[in-house]
């Protein structure tokens, strides 16, 4: 009785030993499953296909990072991550992390911490093929202008560059997209990468034009408190971009739109 006692108590302690943290993220990774917010609807950074696959650059950082985390691909949940969601869905715990061309803001800081950057851009604009009266940011007065709800793109344009332009929010940015080919909005604004991907699948529809006017780092969204996986996944996006399968992923993804692929950035969202 009592050596049997002994081993059960012996099991026990192994278990607990063995077991993570679960307030973190590189806790519940060592259960062997993750929870990651993507975008759904951005080509070449992060979108669902037909199949049911998650396809782009974005969602092989999210894959590179779980992996160093001890998380396999079969066992990673993607769900999806709109603009206006990003923040409520980490603070609530319904995703362990979030990589969804977020960028890094001192306002998105007062409710989570972010790990990176992993990518740099800047905010573009995309207007229909056959409009050449808009050259950029400064030409929107009167017009309509597209952003999504959460994002802070649009209103950058009316408070610095276009006073008159007029606002319109749609849920996703293929939704902007399509009210562009409508004739229902005159532009749509957001990071320039991001537009890359829609110009890409309708060059003889849309164009982009102007100069990028701000500078958009983007940032893997954790848990405010959660400093340890920050560290963690700061080590990961470190790892990728050393290995070269940061640009590869790149090249692989974004690089057909013909987005020039930048430098690396220097990751520095650390304690």
């Amino acid at each position: 009785m009592r050596r049997a006692a002994m081993v059960a108590a012996a099991a026990v302690l192994v278990t607990a030993c063995g077991s993570g943290d679960t307030s973190t993220v590189v806790g519940r990774a060592e259960a062997g499953a993750l929870t990651v917010g993507v975008r759904y609807d951005q080509p070449g950074l992060s979108q669902k296909r037909l199949d049911g696959r998650f396809v782009g650059f974005d969602v092989d950082v999210a894959k590179y990072v779980a992996k160093e985390l001890g998380v396999a691909e079969d066992k990673i949940t993607f769900k999806e991550a709109r603009s206006a969601a990003r923040e409520s869905m980490i603070v609530s715990g319904e995703v362990d992390f979030v990589v969804a061309t977020y960028s890094i803001t001192d306002k998105r800081k007062e409710q989570v911490a972010f790990a990176g950057p992993y990518f740099q851009t800047g905010q573009g604009m995309l207007v229909r093929y056959s409009d050449d009266s808009i050259k950029g940011p400064e030409s929107l007065n009167g017009k309509k202008l597209c952003s999504v709800k959460g994002s802070t793109s649009a209103q950058k344009v009316k408070s610095d560059f276009s006073k008159d332009a007029q606002l319109v929010e749609y849920g996703q940015y293929s939704d902007c997209i399509i009210g562009l080919m409508a004739g229902n909005v005159d532009a749509v604004t957001t990071d320039e990468v991001i537009l890359a991907g829609f110009a890409a699948e309708n060059p003889e529809l849309v164009k982009l034009v102007g100069k990028p006017f701000t500078t958009e780092r983007y940032g893997i969204g954790v848990a405010k408190s959660d400093s340890v996986s920050r560290e963690a996944i700061n080590k990961a996006i470190e790892k990728m971009i050393g290995s070269g399968e940061w640009r590869a992923a790149l090249e692989r993804n974004v690089g057909p739109s013909g987005y020039q692929i930048p430098e690396p950035p220097q990751v520095t969202e650390k304690s």
